[in-house]
């Protein structure tokens, strides 16, 4: 077998959904574990996050998964449904679902089920993705409430710069004015990660944490470390060959680095097929020296293109590595969000981009 492996911390898991409890001492966690759990394999941290009062999920087919491996918890479709049908199966699975839409509010009302379906009404506060607008929300509510398929209803935004300025006051403000025409005491849920961890403040019944749990920064220029966040996987694989070349020499395709010096090659059995991306390190100017990448435990980095299945890195100032050397391409030393820096992206896409081809190993 290739060396490349992903290994998932337990502990690490269970320490940054004590840390989102640690943010908002007063509300439900609603843990998120959508895109297989953030590509940490969804029974993999269902299983570790169990202390969570819910998970947020994409797909029925997801919430599926969970109820058959036996969690109760409270499991909300991010969503809500796509297709009439499968509202019969959230209502037997007992679902919540979002409503964002007039569609889903048709099929909903239309509905023949079992059993009524809690409900979260999401609102548009500014992001201009899903939700209604302020000015449709209170009707939106209004033909949920009195419809015998719904059993409750949890008043719902999302926030677009709870990361960076300017904040979360606009849109806040916004959603506080319009739930203001509604009944008191409906339940709350309005913080992601970002919201979390920058805006403690917010009272919510429920808060939503995503990235934060699996130890990648929320918040640009801010290392996850410094908001007390442990990473949860860490991409490793071993050197499959070396290489000395001489000044002027060239490597990989396109020849995208030249050595000035006589350099020594480490090739990594790790491409982009395996979900490191192919342009790493390649973007002009602004990363000039590659993404970072560990071998035998110091931190050097990659040279040239990535090809699918290996990469280059050098080892010049390595001497002892060789041949079976190993090697972090994101994980305790490496963070991987140096490396969606260094691929002009965010680490989400680096941990759910991880191939279906690469093992994944559990470790307390």
């Amino acid at each position: 077998m290739r060396p490349i492996v992903a290994t998932i911390s337990r502990s690490a898991l269970q320490h940054n959904l004590a840390v989102a409890k640690q943010h908002a001492p007063h509300s439900k966690i609603m843990a998120v574990v959508k895109a297989n759990g953030y590509g940490h394999g969804l029974l993999n941290v269902a299983r570790c996050l169990n202390a969570a009062d819910g998970f947020a999920v994409l797909g029925v087919n997801e919430a599926v998964i969970l109820r058959e491996a036996g969690y109760q918890q409270t499991i909300l479709l991010l969503e809500g449904v796509f297709r009439a049908e499968e509202l019969a199966k959230a209502a037997e699975l007992g679902l919540d679902v979002v409503v964002h839409s007039k569609m889903q509010i048709e099929i909903l009302l239309n509905a023949s089920l079992t059993k009524p379906l809690h409900v979260h009404l999401k609102m548009n506060s500014g992001m201009n993705r899903l939700g209604f607008t302020p000015d449709a929300y209170a009707a939106a509510y209004q033909a949920l409430n009195l419809s015998k398929n719904v059993a409750g209803i949890t008043l719902m935004t999302h926030f677009a710069t709870a990361d960076k300025e300017p904040g979360i006051a606009a849109p806040l403000q916004v959603f506080e004015k319009t739930i203001k025409e509604l009944p008191a005491n409906l339940p709350v849920s309005l913080a992601n990660s970002a919201t979390i961890l920058r805006h403690s403040y917010l009272r919510a019944d429920w808060v939503r944490p995503g990235i934060m749990l699996y130890g990648a920064s929320t918040v640009s220029g801010m290392p996850a470390t410094a908001f007390g966040l442990k990473p949860v996987m860490q991409l490793s694989s071993e050197i499959i060959a070396v290489q000395t070349i001489a000044a002027g020499e060239s490597i990989g395709y396109g020849n995208r680095f030249t050595a000035t010096q006589a350099t020594r090659i480490g090739i990594v059995a790790c491409g982009y097929a395996d979900g490191y991306p192919r342009h790493a390190g390649l973007l002009g100017d602004q990363h000039p020296h590659g993404a970072p990448i560990a071998v035998s435990g110091k931190v050097t980095r990659t040279l040239g293109r990535v090809s699918m299945d290996m990469l280059f890195c050098d080892i010049t100032d390595i001497p002892e590595a060789d041949i079976g050397s190993p090697v972090e391409l994101w994980g305790r030393q490496v963070p991987v969000d140096a490396v969606a820096e260094a691929a002009d992206t965010v680490g989400y896409e680096l941990l759910c981009a991880v191939a279906a081809r690469v093992p994944i190993k559990m470790t307390d």
